[in-house]
């Protein structure tokens, strides 16, 4: 079956703008942060910048592929996908619109002036700002998922400071290790290659940053593909197999921990579980967008309430894991076209950042072993993350490592107060500019629908 034939023509036009629109999100993204996995290379030499970029929107891609998808997963719990459901698919759509603008205009702007700026900040703060003013129009609907913001906010908050301090231990870990070798505490020297480990060594660290980014960062634009998938076709994609998803499956998987959970005396989870039946059997009589996101949201309580409960957990961790794959999920031609987008924007307008973080920094150059453990941290963490699920800023865990490398080296005075300024100054607008911005277009989008 066609899954477009439900859409008219101008629906039709209108998803493939959405569509296009994620991809020059995360095409921006992809530039926006190549700053990020590259700076080192290119600015010691190591590597000419045509080989570099190309280097890294490899790894990027490769990263998007292998780093499943738990953060896009946290992405699409922040906004009220069952009210946005039940409202005229032109609202929905003025929604993402609102969502997808306020992310890419941030960026750009950003990019521009040549400030490292968190594209996971501008994406979670347009997604927040769009999310409140739908709740408010709608009040009958859900809030904006604030359980789910608070963990986000939390990992966006603690992750530049994790890769300061933790840029300072591996900048006194590698005095110790590279006593005889002075050659990596130098500054890069123009039209001079560094020393081949050195080299080596640096593109290594390129790599990981490259590879981690594209497993953090790629998802959250798989997170958006999704949200304009169930936007434009809820029954197709709001849960696994969409309108065909395995009723009896779930019927039964949802049986057999009630069962578990009336032995082990669970009245909470067993109560739960009788709303997830009653769900599934309202969508077995009206086959509608709102009756399947009922289902979903339904499960999706089901397992957290079970996974919150340490005896219903062990008791039946089987048959969660597998109820949770009804409703996390990607298909895979969505995760190419994200790893594609991000893949080629990194090749793409890497200039304006690379220069502030090698040169504007510090009040010297980088040098290598500054570098090289910067983008060690910054690997480390981001890794961290996407294990936990979680969306971190790649920006400023990389800026922060360059900074407490360079605090190492010489103290807090070596760090240029003008840049760091500007950096700060970016981190502390970029969530209410985003969220006022996001919500003013969703309003206006709204009229205009």
């Amino acid at each position: 079956m066609d899954i477009f034939a439900s859409l008219d023509t101008l629906t039709l036009l209108l998803f493939a703008f959405c569509i296009l629109a994620v991809c020059g999100f995360e095409f921006v993204n992809g530039f926006h942060d190549t700053a990020n996995a590259v700076a080192t290379v290119i600015y010691t030499g190591t590597l000419k910048a045509q080989y570099a970029v190309v280097w890294s929107g490899i790894w990027n891609f490769l990263g998007v592929f292998a780093g499943g998808i738990g953060v896009a997963m946290g992405i699409i719990k922040l906004l009220p996908l069952a009210g946005m459901a039940s409202v005229p698919m032109a609202e929905g759509v003025a929604l993402v619109l609102a969502i997808l603008f306020a992310a890419i205009l941030w960026n750009l702007g950003t990019w521009y002036l040549g400030i490292p700026c968190s594209s996971s900040h501008t994406l979670i703060g347009s997604l927040l700002g769009a999310g409140m003013v739908f709740h408010f129009i709608h009040p009958e609907f859900e809030d904006v998922n604030w359980s789910k913001a608070q963990d986000i906010g939390l990992s966006l908050l603690v992750s530049p400071l994790f890769g300061f301090a933790g840029a300072i231990a591996l900048m006194f870990i590698f005095r110790n290790i590279f006593k005889t070798k002075k050659s990596i505490f130098k500054e890069p020297q123009p039209f001079e290659k560094p020393p081949l480990w050195i080299r080596g060594l640096l593109i290594t660290t390129c790599t990981l940053v490259s590879f981690f980014h594209g497993s953090n960062d790629g998802q959250k634009g798989v997170g958006l593909m999704m949200i304009v998938l169930m936007t434009f076709l809820p029954l197709q994609f709001a849960l696994q197999g969409g309108d065909q998803f395995d009723q009896k499956e779930l019927t039964e998987l949802t049986l057999q921990v009630k069962s578990k959970m009336e032995v082990a005396g669970e009245a909470g989870v067993v109560a739960e579980a009788a709303i997830v039946l009653e769900k599934i059997q309202a969508w077995e009589r009206e086959k509608t967008a709102k009756t399947i996101f009922g289902v979903r949201k339904e499960v999706m309580s089901f397992v957290k309430l079970v996974e919150n409960t340490p005896e219903a957990k062990v008791a039946a961790g089987t048959e969660i894991k597998k109820m949770k794959s009804f409703y996390e999920f990607a298909p895979w031609q969505a995760i190419l076209l994200i790893s594609l987008s991000l893949g080629i924007g990194t090749m793409i307008g890497w200039k304006r950042i690379v220069v502030t973080i090698g040169e504007k920094i510090g009040k010297r150059h980088m040098t290598y072993a500054e570098g090289a453990t910067a983008e060690l941290m910054a690997a480390g963490t981001i890794g961290l993350s996407t294990g936990l699920g979680l969306p971190v800023s790649t920006t400023h865990v990389l800026s922060s490592g360059v900074a407490g490398s360079m605090t190492a080296s010489k103290g807090i005075n070596n760090l240029q107060p003008g840049t760091i300024k500007s950096i700060g100054i970016a981190w502390l607008l970029t969530l209410p500019v985003t969220i006022i911005l996001a919500g003013v277009l969703f309003v206006l989008f709204r009229l205009l629908a």
